[in-house]
């Protein structure tokens, strides 16, 4: 099986896991890491610029890569927040290309699939991940989206926008 397979979108989104038994969970560990805080200066945006289906262990391992760079400023220092969330749940046919294999596989007799994973569709302008950081530690926020992206099926931008400072009277 190869991620390349799954990456297209096709056809209408398979996501109930009530007709899909063993149907397995996202594997993103945490969607939000970090401390929430208002008092962050920049907003970074990672931006798809592709219409494709991102495999829950893609968008696990951008979070990843992103956390790597991001835990040598510190945990109170950052906000990352994955906001795609995989859905869709990816079926497979299994298919034995063995020798001695002809008289055990049905072809696409049953070709329904059984379920091996799960995967957000991603609309191009969509936001992938949100990072909050503080302007000393935006150089490092600018280097672990790079990293994130990496790690994803698309090309990606990333949008920085300027939070306001609310000032209590």
């Amino acid at each position: 099986m190869h991620g390349k397979n799954y990456r297209t979108i096709r056809g209408m989104a398979y996501t109930s896991k009530k007709f899909a038994p063993g149907a397995p969970n996202p594997k993103v560990a945490r969607f939000t890491t970090g401390k929430a805080s208002p008092d962050y200066d920049y907003l970074l945006r990672l931006v798809s610029e592709g219409r494709v289906q991102i495999r829950h262990n893609a968008l696990e391992a951008a979070r990843v890569a992103a956390n790597k760079k991001l835990t040598l400023i510190g945990e109170e220092n950052y906000h990352l927040f994955v906001k795609t969330y995989p859905h869709v749940i990816l079926r497979e046919n299994k298919m034995i290309a063995t020798a001695g294999a002809d008289r055990l596989q049905e072809g696409m007799r049953k070709a329904f699939g059984k379920p091996i994973g799960l995967a957000a569709r991603v609309e191009i302008g969509s936001t992938i991940l949100e990072l909050s950081v503080k302007s000393e530690n935006l150089e490092k926020a600018k280097e672990a989206m790079k990293a994130a992206s990496a790690k994803l099926p698309m090309k990606t931008h990333s949008e920085l926008v300027q939070l306001e400072k609310k000032i209590a009277a």
